[in-house]
Formats: structure tokens, sequence, C-alpha cells
């Protein structure tokens, strides 16, 4: 047999104590103590581990549960500490048992006690049950109900989204219908605001803007196949034609206004640019009155700029210098072929042919780029001016012009490229052709290089302006120029170079030995070319300049040979050669291979005339330092040992005659020289050169060989003899 449970709370009785104690844990708990408890589960739990009542003998009877069920007991705290006080468990097991008897007659007063309590609960109990039924009832019904609507709603998601899909491809085909029907559909204000309203008012402008559009709109439908085309296709084309008669009509009265006299033609191309679409109206859809237009405009402009510098060229030419030089008017050309040619006094009326002076103006960034001549203007001052000046009035003129036509035809006909450089060479082809024609004729026959040259750097600088401007149209011309000028100006400086190589000193009048007009027509014009080409370096012509110079060099020497004495050779070249020095050092670079080229020319010249000009006084002295140094040099002094006589007339010579002789050189060399300036450079150097000869002499003298001299005593103090020459020292 299986033995009873041993735990309390197995207990039916226990159970319905329990529930007692729940309905009065209050009570209960004062009823029975912590303590009490205690006990009295232990005794229960010794009392259930009663050996005597345990059948050891039946089969069902498993040792190893009896071991793990009294070892659990034992591992109870209650029985932990009745064995640890020593309590007998007997007695304690006697006592629980007593205990729990009075336990249970309690609880059963108590459950009596309760009764109706009790009863009313279980009543309520069952209402409860009743109404949680009726609820659960309810629930059901909610939960078939959410079921239901579950369903519906995603019923109703599956509509909506294939609704919105239907409402997304309705508003597409809205949208691409309502277009079409809005491209289709010409409003009545269009029509009346193309058929009424002048083209220069801004509401046809944006008119005709939305015809271009229908237009376009209507030749796309219709490569299609649309049918509602159709429908409108006659009244747009209605509304094109009276749109391109009245722009037509407006374009055609404005370029017609160019050719009234005295009219501004940028005024109206100015009107023209502010409706450059009306061209591109008709160039869209009628091209043929396009074509009219622009061969009308092309026609118009061409015989007003052909006209208006054909005009205005022959009027400048007017007020050019009357004097201008010929072909007789070359550097090598004798002063006396032309009277008066280079004497005038008076340049008002004449251009100068190799001076540059106020010529180089034109290159001037003012006046490059500075109002052009007003021929009538000045034929009433009574001015005058060089070619050069005209030229550059003429061709800033078509610059100008040509640069804001070329502009005006891209903009306004839509044309770029070649496009646009062959639009505008057929309106001023006809003018620069005449433009050309008339310089080739005047240049054929000039002679005066100096306006070709500046004419040159003219058309290179305003080729540099276009191409700033980023104006391609003129550069054909600005080549064509080139090519007709350089090969002038290169002929010109070559018959130049040939007239000074032929010139036969002989011719050239009275020998003088002041600066000749040759050189100094040389002088002017190298310069002034050197200046000029600075800025825009030609190799070409610094070729010519070169043999130029050679050329002039040698016509200095042959000039000088004309001379008896070897002196007036000296000073007739030291004059020529410092004149054109100091001229080309006004304009030409200091480093510049003329200037170079002359300085040391003038330099040695200068240096011979120096010892010229000191052998005559102090020849014998500066002759004996040298035959005695060259002697001492070789140890061979003692060869003068007997030349006492000599050295006593130089030395007593010198000191009686010195101060004259300084003072007859500096005023002969005054005299000689033109340029002040080069002739004080000249004493200073003949007088250092003095004092060092002189310095010489002493230390020669002071060589033993010649200290036995008694002369020796009336040697000059060397430093007194440099004060004294200090005084002769000129001041310019």
């Amino acid at each position: 047999m299986t033995p009873p449970p041993c735990s309390v709370g197995n207990d039916p009785i226990n159970s319905d104590v329990g529930l007692s104690l729940d309905s009065n844990p209050e009570q209960r708990l004062t009823e029975t103590p912590m303590k009490d408890l205690h006990q009295q589960k232990l005794d229960g739990d010794v009392s259930n581990l009663n050996l005597g009542e345990l059948d050891l003998t039946t089969d069902e009877f498993i040792l190893d549960e009896v071991d793990i069920h009294i070892q659990a007991n034992l591992e109870d705290d209650l029985v932990k500490e009745a064995l640890k006080t020593g309590v007998d468990l007997r007695q304690y097991s006697k006592q629980v048992e007593a205990e729990l008897q009075r336990i249970e007659q309690a609880s059963i007063r108590d459950y009596i006690k309760e009764s109706q309590n009790i009863a009313l609960l279980h009543n309520q109990i069952t209402a409860c049950d009743s109404i949680l039924e009726r609820m659960e009832g309810m629930l059901s019904g909610f939960q078939s109900d959410l079921s239901s609507i579950s369903s519906e709603i995603q019923t109703l998601q599956q509509q909506s989204v294939s609704m919105n899909v239907r409402l997304k491809n309705r508003q597409g085909v809205r949208g691409h219908l309502s277009q079409l029907v809005d491209e289709l559909v010409v409003p009545g204000l269009m029509i009346s605001t193309i058929l009424d309203s002048p083209v220069t008012d801004q509401d046809f402008l944006e008119q005709l803007h939305e015809l271009n559009n229908k237009i376009n709109f209507a030749k796309e439908l219709s490569f299609r196949e649309t049918l509602a085309c159709s429908d409108i296709q006659d009244i747009v084309d209605r509304l094109r034609l009276k749109a391109v008669t009245k722009i037509r009509e407006f374009i055609l009265q404005k370029i017609y206004s160019f050719r009234k006299p005295m009219t501004n033609y940028q005024i109206p191309q100015n009107t023209l640019l502010k409706y450059r679409f009306f061209y591109q109206f008709l160039l869209a859809n009628e091209r043929t009155v396009a074509k009219e237009i622009r061969d009308e405009y092309v026609d118009t402009m061409s015989k007003i700029y052909y006209s208006y510098f054909k005009s205005y060229s022959s009027r400048l030419l007017k007020v050019q210098y009357e004097e201008v030089a010929d072909k007789d008017d070359l550097m090598g050309v004798e002063d006396t072929a032309k009277k008066g040619f280079f004497s005038k006094p008076s340049l008002k009326s004449r251009n100068t042919i190799f001076t540059l002076g106020q010529r180089g103006a034109v290159l001037s960034p003012a006046e490059l780029e500075g109002a052009i001549l007003v021929p009538h203007t000045a034929q009433r001052g009574e001015s005058r001016f060089p070619y050069e000046t005209l030229f550059r009035s003429q061709h800033y003129a078509l610059l100008d012009n040509g640069c804001r036509e070329f502009l005006f035809l891209s903009d306004f006909f839509m044309v770029t490229g070649n496009s646009a450089l062959d639009l505008f060479n057929s309106i001023m082809g006809k003018t620069l052709s005449m433009i050309l024609k008339s310089m080739s004729t005047y240049v054929s026959d000039c002679y005066d290089s100096i306006a070709v040259f500046l004419c040159i750097h003219i058309v290179l600088r305003f080729r540099a302006i276009t191409a700033k401007r980023n104006i391609p149209a003129l550069d054909k011309y600005w080549e064509a120029v080139l090519e007709l000028l350089w090969p002038r100006f290169e002929l010109i400086l070559e018959m130049n170079i040939h007239s000074i190589r032929n010139t036969d000193p002989q011719k050239l009048g009275v020998l003088d030995t002041r600066p000749h007009y040759i050189t100094r027509r040389y002088a002017e014009f190298s310069s002034a070319i050197v200046s000029i080409n600075q800025t825009f370096p030609n190799e070409r012509t610094n070729t010519l300049l070169g043999q130029l110079q050679v050329e002039v060099e040698n016509f200095v020497l042959k000039m000088a040979a004309e001379f008896p004495s070897r002196r007036d050779q000296l000073i007739f070249l030291i004059n020529n050669y410092d004149m054109m020095l100091s001229v080309l050092m006004e304009r030409a670079a200091d480093d510049s291979k003329e200037v170079e080229s002359f300085q040391q020319l003038l330099h040695a010249r200068s240096q011979e005339f120096i010892e010229e000009l000191l052998s005559a006084p102090f020849g014998g002295m500066i002759s004996f330092v040298k035959e005695a140094e060259a002697l001492m040099e070789n140890g061979q002094l003692e060869r003068l040992k007997n030349e006492e006589a000599r050295i006593t007339q130089l030395v007593r010579g010198f000191s009686s005659s010195w101060k004259q002789s300084v003072e007859t050189m500096s005023h002969d060399v005054m005299r000689s020289f033109t340029n002040f300036k080069n002739g004080t450079s000249i004493i200073q150097g003949a007088l250092t050169q003095l004092i060092q000869s002189y310095h010489s002499f002493h230390k020669v003298l002071s060589q033993p060989v010649f200290r036995s001299l008694s002369v020796r005593s009336e040697l000059i103090n060397l430093h007194h003899l440099m004060v004294e020459l200090k005084k002769h020292k000129p001041n310019f």
C-alpha cells in the first residue's frame, strides 16, 4: 500500500482551512502564532516519518524513493530545528495531530458560520457565469463581424488601388489631351492681336511667339496624321500669312529708312535688334520673304557703306599736306636738288620726311582710338595732316563700323562662323576693295617711308583690337593692307640705301666739319623707325636698318676723306657720330644695336683725336715717354743716357709753354665741336691723358740713369699741375 501523503497541504481539511484563512486572514493569523505553525509542521513531518507504518515487504516499495523522501524532509528547516533542540518526535507528532484536530473543528465552525455568505457567493458566481457566458456570445459575434469587416477592408483596398491606377491614367490622358486642346485652340485674343495690333506692340510680339508655337505644333501633328490638326490648319495659315505680311512691311520700312540722306543707320539697326524674333519667324515660316529681306538689307547697306567711305576717303585727302615726298626726296640726295625742301622754317603745311617729331603720337592709345577727323571742319580751320593721320581716321571708322555691322549680322540674321563672314563680305566686300584700290594707287607713288611704316603699325594695332573684340571679319582685310604696305616700305628703304651708296661727296657742296645733313637725316630716320618698331619688332626691318647704317658709316668715312688734314677728318667724324648717337638715344633704347655701334665708333675716334690734339704741343714728351717705357721693359734704358740735351729741352719746354698750350687746345676744341658736352668730354680726356703722360715722364726721370740730371729740379710738381689744369676745365 502507498503510504499516506506526508504534506499537510494535501489534506482536504487543510484546504478548507486555507479557504477559511483566506476569507479572514487577519483573524487567523492572531489565532495561530507563527511559532505554533512551525511546530505543527514539524510534528506533521515527524509523524509522517513513522517507520512503523511503512510496508517494507511490498513489491511496490522502492527503497531509493524512501531515501530520497527522507533526505528531502531532513532538509526541511523545521525538522532541522527540532533535531537541534532534541524534541521528542513522537510527542511532537501527537501535539501536531491534536493541533490539527483543533484547527479542523475551528474551521468547520467557521464554515458553518459563513454558510450564508458562501451560499450568496455561490449565487453570485452562478450569476457571473451566466453574464460571462452572454458576453462570450457577444464577443464571438463581434469576432465574426470583425472577420467579415477585415475581408471587406481588403476588398475595398484592392478596389482603391485599382481606382487609383485608373485615376492616374485618366489624369495622364487628361494632361496630354488638355495640352493638345490648348495647342490646337486658337484664342480670339490671338486673332485680334495679329490682325489689328501694330507689330511694335508688346502684345503682338507675345502673340507672335504663341502663333509660332501653334504652327510648329500643327506641323508635328500633321506628321502624326492627327485628324484634329485639319480643324485649325486653315486659320493658322491665314494668321501666319497676315503676320508675315505685317512683319515684312515693318522690316522693309526700316531698311528703306537707311537710304535717307544724313540718316544715322545705327538707330534703325538697334530697333531691328529689339525685334530680332521677326526675322526668326520669317526664316522658320516663310523663307522666301526672309531671303527677300536679307537681300534687300545686303544691297542697301553695301551701297551705304560704299558711298560713305568713298566720299569720306576723298574728303580726307583734301586735308593732307600739299607737299609730299616724291622720288627725289631720298636720304642721299643733295640738299640743293630740291630748293627749300629741307630748309623751310614752317612745318604747318608740310610733312617732314625723315623726322618723326609728333607724328608718332598717332600710335598712342588716346589718339589711336580717338574721334575720327571731320574733313569739312578741318577745311574750315585750314588744318592739314600727314597721311598716317588720315589713314588712322579712315581705318578706325572702318574698324568701328565693321565690328558693329558684324555683330548686328550675327545677332539679327542668326549666322555664325563662315556664314557670318560670307554675309559680312557680301555687304562690306565692295567697300573694302574700293579702299584697297585707292590705297594701292596712293602707296604706289608714296616715298614717305615713315608714313608707310606708321600705317603698318596702325594696322597691327587695329588688328589686335579686332582680335580682342573677337571680330574675325576684318582679318583678311588687315592682311591685304599689310601685303600692300610692307613691300612699299622695304622698297623706299632700299631706295634710300642706294641713294646713300651712290652719293658723290664732291657734289655735296662746301666741306664743313659740322654734322652733315645726310647723317642727320639718317639719325632722325633711324631713331624714328627703331622707336616705332619696338612694339611689333620685324626682323626684315632690322636687317634693312643694318644695311642703311653700314652705308651711312661708309658715307661718313668718304666725306671725312675729303678733308686734307687728319685733324679735320677726326673732327668731322666725331661731330657726325656724336650727333647720330644723341638723336638715337632720344628715342631708341640704350641697348639697341645702333646705339652700341655709334658709341664704339665715337669712343675710338675721340681717343684718336685726343692723341692728335696732344701731339702738337706735347708730342715730343709723349714720344720720349713711350720710347723710354719700351726700353725699360727690355732693360735697355742705358741707351738714353746720352739724351740729356733732349730731356732738358723737353722739361724746360713743357714748363714754359704748357699753360698757353692748354688754353689754346681748349679754345680750339670748343670751336671745333658743335656739341659742347662732347667738347667738354674731349678736353677732359685730353687733360687726363696729359697728366698721365707727365706722370710717366716723372717716373722715367726718376730712374737711376737720369737721377744725376740737374734739370730734374725744374720739373713741375704733379699735384700742382693737376690743380692748375682743373682751372682750365670747361664748365658746360
